[in-house]
């Protein structure tokens, strides 16, 4: 029986894995490890679909290595120890451990000293942090990588793929609608398994093997309607939902994110709704930066349908919260001044003084340590004197914390007038 086109798309070699490039691009840890022939156990993790088993058996066939598979929840300990024995005959394999944080006991004791000899080269693979969820003794002696969502240019990639590889994609004449793959990549959340899942479904089930947009939205049970064709709407559509959250309006706040969901996009959302918490909400509320981290998080592990409570959650905070710009506009006022004046140097009694010579060159002279000093203040230049007179930070104070930051720095700039 043929492997589906996700398997048989799966990574030969290092150089046909898809996105993950801040781990097996030019120069990067992964590849290195691979062309030095130096490998050495590792935990990756990430959301599903991202690439944790490709890049495990992209490993072994790079290297030109024994490559076996073994599931903490569904495999016998027997197993583990049918690999043991091929390594210690043949030499040196690669094993992908998947589910590695739900290794019992008995199979974590078996696997240690294994880990000690080098005879396996394990490479575990989870959606939990295995920070939080493997147990330390396996955590200390591997190296832990975190792997990203695949963004829908990756997606896209693995899509022409499969359509134009006749050996490993499909052996007969596909052809894709641009808006039906524009709906594919954009709809399954940066899961390259599932977007392939998706198509071959799309594709084998159309009897001219030509999909159309309604054959994809069919295939992934998802509704086209919210989708936009020709690109702008989606932009329109994010841009809407950012001003409703500013605007204070939950209702709309709530109608523009359900959108974004019925759409599958949880990548464009999640991104979205993190930009507003420090833009728009800021130190008005800054607790709620947080709680769209954690939100976003939770909803990235949860995917569609149960993402979409976190991500309630969040609209809701949001379009709530009391509203303040302030940090943004002063950065981005900071870099204006930037732009215009250049790196200029900074004031000597600021400059570093921890290294031998420092004194003869006058670095860190006549620097007054504020926590010496009542209020744990004192005036002093810290800009460069070009822009000693500059002032970036304006509050309108309207929350709780923003009034404190407003107050302090009220205080602050009486001390400097005196």
């Amino acid at each position: 029986m043929q492997a589906n086109l996700a398997r048989r798309l799966r990574p030969r070699t290092i150089d046909e894995i898809i996105g993950q490039r801040h781990l097996v691009g030019e120069g990067k840890i992964i590849r290195r490890m691979v062309e030095t022939k130096l490998l050495s156990s590792m935990i990756l993790y990430g959301p599903p679909g991202i690439g944790k088993t490709s890049i495990a058996s992209a490993i072994a066939g790079t290297a030109d290595m024994a490559f076996r598979t073994f599931n903490a929840t569904s495999d016998k300990k027997t197993k583990l120890q049918e690999i043991a024995a091929e390594a210690q005959f043949s030499g040196q394999l690669v094993l992908l451990l998947d589910e590695i944080h739900r290794l019992d006991k008995p199979k974590q004791d078996f696997l240690l000293p294994l880990l000690e000899n080098g005879e396996i080269i394990l490479i575990g693979a989870t959606t939990e942090n295995p920070y939080f969820s493997v147990v330390p003794a396996i955590r200390s002696r591997v190296q832990i990588f975190e792997l990203k969502p695949l963004t829908p240019e990756d997606i896209a990639v693995a899509v022409d793929r499969a359509i134009s590889d006749a050996d490993r994609g499909f052996d007969f004449d596909v052809t894709l609608d641009e808006d039906a793959k524009q709906f594919l990549i954009h709809s399954t959340n940066g899961d390259v398994r599932s977007a392939l899942n998706s198509l071959e479904l799309a594709v084998l089930s159309s009897s001219d093997h030509h999909v159309t947009l309604d054959d994809m939205a069919n295939s992934l049970q998802k509704s086209a309607a919210t989708f936009d064709k020709d690109g702008d709407a989606h932009y329109d559509l994010l841009s809407a939902l950012q001003k409703s959250i500013r605007g204070s309006d939950v209702n709309a706040s709530l109608h523009y994110a359900a959108r974004l969901i019925e759409g599958g996009d949880l990548q464009s959302l999640a991104r979205r709704l993190m930009v507003i918490a420090y833009e728009d909400i800021g130190l008005a509320n800054p607790d709620a930066g947080a709680r769209t981290v954690t939100a976003v998080t939770a909803a990235e592990r949860l995917g569609f349908p149960e993402s979409r409570i976190p991500l309630a959650n969040v609209v809701v905070d949001l379009a709530l919260s009391p509203k303040s710009n302030a940090a943004y506009i002063a950065m981005d006022t900071a870099i204006a001044d930037l732009h215009k004046h250049g790196v200029l140097p900074i004031p000597p009694h600021l400059q570093d003084g921890h290294y031998a010579g420092a004194k003869k060159l006058g670095r860190a002279e006549d620097y007054q340590y504020p926590h010496n000093f009542p209020g744990h203040w004192v005036d002093q230049q810290y800009l460069p004197d070009k822009l000693k007179n500059a002032d970036y930070f304006h509050s309108d104070g309207l929350g709780k914390y923003e009034r404190a930051l407003q107050l302090r720095q009220e205080e602050i700039n009486r001390h400097k007038n005196k």
